[in-house]
């Protein structure tokens, strides 16, 4: 994903999850070993968004490309944001996806279990 490609993609991810009630805390949140696109609260709930665009499917769907190993650098970052953010440090916490194909963006909340 271009950089430009990027970031619009995380921008319409970002208003869209606004729209659905979801309170922004952090965005592109960077430590070493990975990155977190979207920290949002949804409720209680700490939701960490993984935001996936794809212009074409040749290599598999924007979905598909969270995989395991994806997941695992997700899980981790998300210990060290915890570990810097002691007021989140006791909150339910969530891996939801924001895929945008064919620029429509679509939600899936607990994409995969951080356990």
């Amino acid at each position: 994903m271009s950089w430009l490609r990027g970031v619009t993609a995380e921008t319409r991810a970002l208003r869209f999850l606004e729209a659905r009630g979801l309170t922004l805390i952090e965005r592109n949140w960077r430590c070493k070993g990975g990155e977190l696109d979207l920290v949002m609260l949804d409720g209680h709930a700490l939701a960490v968004i993984e935001v996936r665009s794809r212009a074409r499917s040749d290599y598999g769907s924007a979905l598909e490309s969270v995989d395991a190993r994806k997941q695992g650098r997700l899980v981790h970052a998300t210990q060290l944001f915890l570990a810097a953010h002691q007021a989140h440090a006791q909150r339910e916490v969530r891996f939801d996806v924001v895929t945008l194909e064919n620029g429509e963006p679509q939600w899936l909340k607990a994409a995969f279990d951080g356990g």
